[in-house]
């Protein structure tokens, strides 16, 4: 499995993985014409790309395995449209929160999760899309153009916000909350 942390919910660790087949001693990162690109490699050697450890955990102590959290959730707070999404991910930050999208019920959440305060409840921030993103950025101005699902972050001018599609419905938002 390759996992990552990504967030904190009531100060437990929030962790995505997925299966791996190939191995190697980094996951190299970068953008090739426009398009990003990852692999699995044994050596960090070209400074064009980004670099991440692999770090192999031998065993998870009792406090990482799934389950330990359980009945802490995220609170749902559905947002206008897209370009709402885009301004509170973007946040106040040099670099953008990743969105994530996920299928529930023939629709696609598409969001963030934020926390307002350290001690208060955890939010995912969304808008419900009719069909799945097929492009892994939303591009962005602030000049008031639409923003819009693109593969190429190249063109000039714009802020690009990453896009994480999950495969599943996401098991930590509390769907008994969203207003219909």
């Amino acid at each position: 499995m390759l996992s990552v942390q990504m967030d904190l919910l009531k100060e437990r660790p929030v962790i995505y993985y997925t299966p791996l087949d190939n191995k190697g001693h980094y996951i190299c990162y970068g953008f090739k014409r426009g398009r990003e690109e990852s692999c699995m490699v044994d050596a960090a050697g070209d400074n064009s790309q980004i670099y991440s450890p692999v770090v192999r955990i031998k065993a998870l102590p009792n406090s990482l395995r799934a389950g330990n959290g359980e009945g802490h959730k995220y609170q749902p707070i559905e947002l206008e449209d897209l370009a709402s999404l885009a301004r509170l991910s973007y946040g106040y930050e040099e670099t953008p929160f990743p969105v994530f999208a996920f299928p529930r019920g023939g629709r696609w959440f598409t969001g963030v999760f934020v926390n307002f305060s350290e001690e208060g409840a955890s939010y995912f921030c969304h808008v419900v899309l009719d069909e799945e993103p097929s492009r892994p950025f939303i591009r962005f101005s602030s000049n008031g153009a639409e923003p819009s699902f693109v593969d190429n972050i190249s063109e000039h001018g714009y802020s690009y916000i990453k896009v994480i599609k999950l495969k599943e419905t996401h098991p930590l938002v509390d769907y008994e909350q969203i207003q219909r």
